[in-house]
């Protein structure tokens, strides 16, 4: 049952209700877009729109399951079940899982994650050198992230680097092909293809999505603009929701052109700008108007809120980063002693770059404070854990596709690309898995002896090792197999043949045995304290069949009471009661590197990142700036932020009371004088 129209602004009333062509919500930071974008859905829904016909794109899965979640509870979860509710890249898979044929796609087609693509542009470019086929998988993102294929990418390529990455760009793509594979970037840029070339699925799409609301809309990509584009056609039936001064993610693709080309695509398009703030006090807002203005505006507006002023933003000053971060454990616990805080969850610690977080975790394992690094790489994302993983995915189940091609390359074994080409369009032709495809008898006519060969020999290998698997329970004898297989395998030395630092090879293989004494452990039963999946002794293969379970077992820890440290790029989207943005420095926010050119462009993103950090806050913010700071091994004066002057902290609201003033001056220099009469009687 939805809730009333009448509980919602007046501009979130029009928002909703406008359905008379193209909408644009400009949603301020905290003004209630979840919910506007939730409110139409329903208000669609009573207006006859079927619930199949309407589709919520959002940018991440997260956001997508909220959204899910909210409009199960406004609309009925009949209704939710029908609705489209997905990440733009989960669409693409959509589109591409029923339309695929038509851009020779098979069905079951694979989607190689980040790791799975260095491999394949390593192969590509013949290089063991991860650094640099790591510059050509940012290079090649980009480039699909703008729409252009390999030969556009080398007529525009600026120097022979780039050159380089679209040459590779070419063969890389080659290899998908043969492999009936695809990147994270061509979940957008085929399905725009497909939409673009093939008139009936054009029309099929647009008649099946009636209505389309695009969240964060700032974020996308020029690719991700024209499937939008594609998608409502003439008609034009869409709300974008999105915040031109929240804007963030230039350096991978994002442009927030997007949002100046809307009204010329469209010159019809109903503008609505939501300023009313449900998050912050109006200190930290008014800090965030001052900040922001500094940037050229492409739609008018300016936050507001009905909470009062509260506390005025705290401008902190610390010695160096080991300073700091005893500061930042200092305000938090002060905060949780006068009753501000009393909750860990409530605060959250906000920084330019992931290695900032080191000496904040520092300081708070020091105070005996539990907290989480969120933005960063879990143990579970690194590549060799990825590899480990795709091997025990296999033996559960030879029709996985992606997990095949990752442990039949990993480590190499002499089956080139050609060779997994010929394979995948066997498989294909066939319709089975790659694996199922290794035991045909008519694949020698494909393949030659020596490379069916290699095939059956990989094949044989992963039978006998899921028989075993199979067989094998306890503790110890699992470590025993487990080793035995990465020995067979030679992983180790594949992780010294392609790192060229010794030590960063030892550090691999160092997770590789964590990652073997965590399974076998889970082997052993009785000795995993509350997994309760884990009870009994059991099978390698069964602790194989419920990884997935392991993996979230061993991420546990979001609904913990713990302080969150993070990005400023992984703040966004999230609030927390009190905040405490570090390390607000020259250098640093805005970051810019030695020979760096500091562009209008760069710097105008900055600022909107330091706008994002304070309107995080909800009831207290702290910036904190060092007076020294280390830059690579050696220390250096510490410049405070332009951003700091410009939030005007000085500058008294124009409509705080002078009175509540003098009354808060009054109470803390009560509070001050009881405290210092109280240590002066405990001294007696």
């Amino acid at each position: 049952m939805a809730e009333p129209v009448s509980t919602l602004n007046p501009a979130q009333l029009e928002a909703v209700l406008h359905l008379d062509g193209p909408c644009l919500v400009i949603a301020g930071a905290g003004s209630g877009k979840t919910r506007v974008i939730t409110q139409k859905i329903a208000h669609l829904l009573q207006s006859g729109f079927p619930a199949r016909s309407i589709a919520a794109i959002t940018f991440t899965n997260k956001a997508s399951q909220e959204m899910r979640e909210r409009a199960k509870t406004l609309v009925g979860p009949r209704a939710a079940k029908d609705l489209l509710i997905s990440t733009f890249h989960s669409l693409g898979v959509r589109i591409l899982r029923e339309e695929g044929r038509l851009v020779g796609l098979k069905e079951q087609f694979s989607i190689l994650d980040s790791d799975d693509v260095l491999g394949v542009l390593r192969d590509a470019g013949g290089t063991v050198d991860a650094n640099q086929a790591r510059s050509w998988q940012w290079a090649i993102s980009l480039w699909k992230n703008q729409g252009l294929n390999a030969s556009q990418a080398l007529a525009i390529a600026k120097d022979d680097n780039e050159r380089a990455a679209a040459i590779v760009m070419e063969r890389y793509q080659e290899r998908l092909s043969a492999y009936q594979a695809v990147d994270f970037d061509d979940l957008i840029s085929l399905p725009l293809k497909l939409l673009n070339d093939q008139a009936d699925a054009r029309k099929r799409w647009q008649d099946k999505l009636r209505y389309v609301l695009v969240d964060e809309y700032q974020d996308t990509n020029a690719v991700q603009y024209d499937l939008l584009k594609a998608l409502v056609g003439e008609r034009a039936m869409f709300t974008a929701v999105g915040d031109d001064d929240q804007s963030i993610y230039g350096w991978r693709g994002a442009t927030i052109d997007n949002l100046k080309r809307l009204p010329i695509d469209y010159p019809q398009l109903k503008v609505i700008p939501l300023e009313q703030n449900y998050r912050s006090t109006g200190a930290i807002l008014r800090a965030a108007n001052n900040v922001i203005a500094g940037n050229p505006k492409i739609f008018e507006k300016k936050l507001w809120s009905e909470f009062g002023d509260g506390e005025p933003v705290a401008l902190i000053e610390s010695d160096g980063e080991e300073h700091e971060a005893e500061r930042a454990v200092t305000r938090l616990q002060t905060l949780r002693s006068e009753g501000f805080a009393p909750n860990y969850s409530d605060f959250a610690i906000l920084y330019r770059a992931n290695h900032q977080a080191r000496v904040f975790e520092k300081a708070l394992r020091r105070a005996e404070i539990p907290y989480k690094v969120s933005g960063g790489q879990s143990f579970f994302d690194k590549s060799e854990i990825k590899d480990l993983c795709a091997w025990l995915r296999l033996l559960v189940n030879q029709d996985d596709d992606p997990a095949f091609l990752r442990a039949i390359t990993t480590p190499k074994r002499g089956i080139g690309h050609q060779t997994l080409g010929s394979l995948s369009q066997f498989a294909s032709r066939w319709k089975c898995s790659m694996f199922e495809a290794l035991f045909a008898e008519s694949l020698g006519a494909a393949l030659t002896a020596r490379a069916l060969g290699s095939l059956h020999e990989f094949g044989r290998y992963v039978t006998e090792l899921e028989y075993r698997a199979k067989n094998t329970q306890g503790a110890a004898a699992a470590k025993a197999l487990l080793l035995e297989w990465l020995k067979d395998i030679d992983y180790e030395q594949h992780l010294l043949d392609n790192e060229e630092n010794e030590k960063v090879a030892a550090a691999r293989w160092s997770n590789v045995l964590d990652f073997i004494d965590w399974v076998a452990k889970r082997c052993g039963g009785g000795s995993i304290q509350d997994d309760e999946e884990f009870n009994n002794e059991q099978t390698v293969l069964q602790v194989a069949q419920t990884i997935s379970v392991i993996l979230s077992m061993a991420e546990r820890g979001d609904e913990q009471d713990q302080v969150t440290l993070t990005t400023l790029h992984a703040s966004k989207g999230l609030e927390w009661p009190h905040v405490f943005l570090a390390s607000v420095n020259e250098g640093l926010l805005p970051f810019k590197a030695d020979a760096e050119e500091m562009t209008a462009q760069r710097l105008e993103e900055e600022r909107r990142l330091m706008y994002v950090g304070i309107t995080r806050a909800r009831t207290t913010l702290a910036v904190s700036t060092l007076r020294r700071r280390k830059k690579s091994r050696e220390l250096v004066m510490g410049i405070p932020s332009r951003f700091i002057g410009e939030m005007k902290l000085h500058e008294l609201s124009e409509k705080e009371d002078p009175r509540l003033k003098l009354k808060r001056l009054r109470e803390a220099f009560a509070a001050k004088g009881a405290a210092s009469t109280a240590a002066q009687t405990e001294k007696r």
